[in-house]
């Protein structure tokens, strides 16, 4: 289980690391040539594209890791059905802490998206006298 569980929190880091540093990146491929003039939609894009793959890979190259590591670990060819069986079981907690992990995170992410949702509508609001939702003020992003 602990072993899911940290991979699963590894490819994490990996990935909010790289989705930090990427979208600096694709700003930067969608900047124009020169002021007046249209951005280039397509390297940023193709910038976004690459830059989501690494945690999809990352995700993917750490449970095959993970699986094969303890696959490896725990199989012995002398070993009788009931021991087959706990190697799998072995590997189903690995997976279980994985995902365990996984919506851990997801559900902690949404708790701070609607935290900050709040914050920026309640800022509008109340020291600028903005509607809720308004495209003039910046923080709305977190929608």
């Amino acid at each position: 289980f602990w072993f899911g569980a940290f991979l699963s929190s590894l490819s994490g880091y990996i990935g909010m690391l790289t989705a930090t540093y990427s979208n600096v990146l694709t700003t930067i491929a969608c900047e124009p040539e020169s002021p007046g003039e249209p951005g280039n939609l397509n390297a940023g894009l193709r910038v976004a594209f690459k830059s989501g793959s690494v945690m999809a890979l990352s995700v993917v190259a750490s449970s095959l890791l993970g699986i094969g590591i303890l696959y490896i670990g725990f199989e012995d060819e002398d070993k009788d059905a009931q021991g087959r069986r706990e190697i799998w079981e072995t590997i189903s907690a690995f997976a279980f802490g994985g995902s365990a992990i996984a919506l851990f995170a997801r559900v902690g992410g949404g708790i701070y998206t609607k935290a900050a949702d709040f914050g920026a509508d309640l800022v509008g609001k109340v020291e600028e006298d903005l509607p809720e939702d308004s495209p003039d003020n910046p923080a709305t992003i977190a929608d």
